[in-house]
C-alpha cells in the first residue's frame, strides 16, 4: 500500500471519528432530540410563568416543545395519564389528590421532586370589618348578622368570592359548607376567579367588607396584603372532603385555615417519564420559590401579561438564577447517560 493512500485511510477515519465524537456530544447534550412535549396549565394566566421555566429547560434539553393547552384540573390529570399531554407544573399535593388517584395514580402519573413548597389557601375579610366586630373564625358567619356585612346582592346571605368550578379547592369549599353550617347564611360565588377577585378588591378600595377565598403564592396578597388589609379566617376544626377526610389541616403555629400547605409539584405521564430519563431528572430537581411566584404573578396584574412580557421573565430569571438552572440541567444531561 502507498505511502499517501495509507495517510488518506488515516485521513478519513480521524474524520469518521471526529464526527462519531462530536454526535455522540451533541446527543449527550441534547437527550430529548426528536422527542415532542405537550405542556398544559389550567385558565389561570399566572400558571403560564412556571410552567415556560420548564418548558425552557426542556427545550435547552432538545425536546420539541409545543404550545401550552389550557384545560382544568381534573381533566388534565385524565390527559396526563392517557398520554394525551406530557406535563403539568402546577399539581398541588395534597389538594388535587383525588385528580391524581382517579386518573390512575403512580400507575400511569409521574411526579417526583417539589418544584415549589409552602402554599398557603384559605378565607380572609377586610381587617376594618373583622376588627369592628370581632371575626375571627368562619363559623362566626353562622350568625345571620354577621353574615350579612359581606352581602353583595341583596339576599341577606355572605357571598363568597369563590373558587372556579372544576378547581380543587371548589370541592373543600363546598364542603366547609355543610360541615360549618354555613349554607343557610353564605353563597359560594363562582366564575372566573380573575373577574370576581378584582370585583373584590374594587369594593375593598371602596371601603366596603369583603370576603374571598384565594391562595399563595399568588398577586392577590400583595394587593391585598394579609394582617395589613386583610385577615384569615380560622376554621372551628379540620374538614376535608375525599381521600384526606380524617386529615390535620392545623398549620404549625396552631393556625388552621381549613386546607393543608401544599407543594406545588410538576406532574407528567409516566411512560413519557420513563422513556426519557433526562426530562424525569428535569422535573424532579426543578425548585422555585414562592417568592419568585408571587413577584412575577404581581407583575403581570399590573400589566406585564403579554406573552413576551412573560418570556422575558422567565429569561430575566434564568439570567439571575443561571449557576442553579444549568445545575438543572447538567443534572437531567447525567440522567440520559
Amino acid at each position: 500500500m502507498r505511502l499517501s493512500h495509507l495517510n488518506h485511510l488515516m485521513r478519513g477515519a480521524a474524520v469518521a471519528l471526529a464526527a462519531t465524537v462530536s454526535f455522540s456530544a451533541f446527543a449527550a447534550d441534547m437527550p430529548g432530540k426528536g422527542v415532542r412535549v405537550l405542556p398544559i396549565k389550567s385558565s389561570i394566566a399566572e400558571e403560564t410563568f412556571q410552567t415556560e421555566l420548564v418548558m425552557q429547560g426542556l427545550k435547552d434539553l432538545g425536546f420539541e416543545v409545543g404550545a401550552i393547552k389550557e384545560i382544568e384540573y381534573a381533566a388534565g390529570h385524565i390527559a396526563l395519564g392517557n398520554g394525551d399531554a406530557t406535563f403539568m407544573a402546577d399539581h398541588w399535593d395534597p389538594l388535587h389528590i383525588d385528580f391524581y388517584e382517579k386518573a390512575g395514580g403512580d400507575a400511569k402519573l409521574f411526579r417526583k421532586g417539589v418544584y415549589s413548597p409552602g402554599a398557603l389557601q384559605g378565607y380572609l375579610i377586610d381587617k376594618k370589618t373583622a376588627d369592628k366586630y370581632g371575626i375571627k373564625s368562619l363559623d362566626q358567619l353562622k350568625d345571620p348578622k354577621l353574615a350579612k356585612l359581606f352581602d353583595t346582592d341583596g339576599d341577606g346571605k355572605a357571598d363568597l368570592a369563590g373558587c372556579n368550578p372544576g378547581w380543587g379547592c371548589e370541592k373543600v369549599i363546598e364542603h366547609h359548607l355543610d360541615a360549618y353550617g354555613l349554607r343557610a347564611n353564605v353563597t359560594h360565588k363562582q366564575g372566573s376567579y380573575a373577574a370576581i377577585i378584582a370585583d373584590t378588591i374594587a369594593r375593598q378600595k371602596q371601603g366596603e367588607p369583603i370576603f374571598y377565598y384565594t391562595w399563595t403564592p399568588y398577586w392577590v396578597s400583595g394587593v391585598l396584603v394579609p394582617g395589613k388589609d386583610v385577615v384569615w379566617l380560622q376554621v372551628p376544626f379540620s374538614a376535608l372532603p375525599g381521600e384526606r377526610k380524617d386529615v390535620n389541616t392545623a398549620l404549625p403555629d396552631g393556625s388552621n385555615y381549613g386546607f393543608q400547605a401544599n407543594n406545588q409539584r410538576i406532574v407528567a405521564n409516566r411512560a413519557f417519564a420513563e422513556a426519557n430519563p433526562a426530562a424525569a431528572k428535569l422535573f424532579e430537581v426543578m425548585k422555585l420559590s414562592a417568592n419568585d411566584i408571587s413577584a412575577q404573578n404581581l407583575r403581570m396584574r399590573d400589566g406585564e401579561n403579554k406573552p413576551a412580557d412573560i418570556a422575558r421573565h422567565v429569561a430575566g430569571w434564568i439570567k439571575a438564577n443561571r449557576a442553579t438552572y444549568d445545575g438543572w440541567l447538567d443534572a437531567a444531561r447525567a440522567a440520559a447517560k
